[in-house]
């Protein structure tokens, strides 16, 4: 049986359920809010498995979904080397959001990344410590920032509100997801220039760790001739 994860609630849930209705499969919900199933019409042989956006990367890696439903962002931060263990099937064009790096709006010479990099060395000779950036997105940032060569720097663990972290004085910066910038600017935040550190959206990913039988590649097949029609 082909197992097919999508987001459990809310609007990401919703959205992908038209999305897959729009190329002819028919998702909904088992019969109460509290099962975590569902069906769906359009393919035989397939089940719906609801699951938090961020439990999907990890059972796509497991092999314990065969298709999943999540945000690219997820996808990078959670699995390292995630092209050896998924692939991307489709970008659904919805759940945008730009991973940013963003600063004290009153930072007046700090626009860019090499003025990041050099406020931060700077830091470090006042302070005799590195500058913080608060993040939940440790992977994806340090790799961007190791390429862009900014240093002097350590990221700190933030799970809860990361805007207020600089306010709070337990960062100097951050790095974070955004829409439109809003909550960044009502804490007196700017962001850098030079474009995100990733450009996340809601994306239909194959596992390629899970067991693929016969029927299951039969329907991917079926699948993808939906995709491309």
């Amino acid at each position: 049986m082909l197992k097919i994860g999508v987001p459990s609630k809310g609007r990401l849930m919703q959205k992908t359920f038209d999305w897959f209705s729009a190329r002819g499969l028919t998702m909904s919900k088992a019969g109460t809010e509290r099962e975590y199933s569902g069906r769906i019409d359009g393919i035989e042989d397939a089940s719906l498995v609801l699951l938090s956006a961020s439990e999907i990367p990890r059972e796509l890696a497991a092999g314990r979904i065969h298709l999943g439903v999540t945000g690219s962002d997820l996808v990078r931060e959670t699995l390292a080397h995630w092209e050896d263990r998924v692939e991307e099937l489709a970008l659904m064009g919805f759940g945008h959001a730009d991973l940013v790096i963003a600063v004290p709006s009153f930072w007046v010479d700090v626009e860019t990344l090499d003025d990041l990099d050099a406020a931060a060395a700077a830091f470090r000779r006042r302070h005799g410590h590195r500058l913080r950036i608060a993040t939940k997105y440790h992977r994806l940032v340090r790799d961007y920032l190791s390429q862009h060569g900014v240093a002097d720097y350590v990221l700190v663990d933030s799970q809860g509100a990361t805007e207020g972290t600089v306010r709070n004085e337990t960062a100097e910066a951050v790095a974070d997801i955004t829409s439109t910038g809003e909550t960044l600017r009502a804490n007196h935040l700017k962001i850098l220039s030079g474009g995100p550190v990733h450009a996340s959206q809601a994306t239909l990913f194959r596992s390629r760790t899970a067991c693929w039988s016969p029927e299951a590649k039969a329907n991917l097949k079926a699948i993808r001739e939906r995709l491309k029609a």
